[in-house]
């Protein structure tokens, strides 16, 4: 499996952008799939993830970020809005064939990443 992920860029505080990530190779519908972030200096952390139809996101984020799945064209997308300076950060997509609900948010669970695509929010 490889992903690619796009759409990150430079945007002021309170903008919205959505990025895209493209999984190519053996890939199935109901394979879960998730965004990561990690800033500078710190630790990646899950920010959100569907799978199985389920759609989840981290507490951090609800209501501004969105996951959606197309699945027809093997896409995730992270509709991101209401962007803060604090979203800033590289933004990964990651997959594994299956990963328990409960372990979503665990990037330990999954076995393919795609190479990042930065966003940065200016105050």
């Amino acid at each position: 499996v490889q992903l690619q992920a796009s759409g990150g860029g430079l945007v002021q505080a309170g903008a919205s952008l959505r990025l895209s990530c493209v999984a190519s190779g053996l890939t199935s519908s109901s394979m879960p799939m998730a965004w990561f972030r990690q800033a500078p200096g710190k630790e990646r952390q899950f920010v959100g993830g569907n799978a199985r139809g389920a759609t989840y996101h981290a507490d951090s984020v609800k209501g501004r970020f969105t996951i959606s799945r197309d699945n027809a064209k093997n896409t995730v997308y992270l509709q991101m809005n209401s962007l803060k300076p604090e979203d800033t950060a590289d933004y990964y997509c990651a997959a594994n064939y299956w990963i328990r609900s409960e372990r979503l948010s665990d990037e330990r669970e999954y076995a393919y990443w795609g190479q990042g695509t930065q966003v940065t929010v200016s105050s």
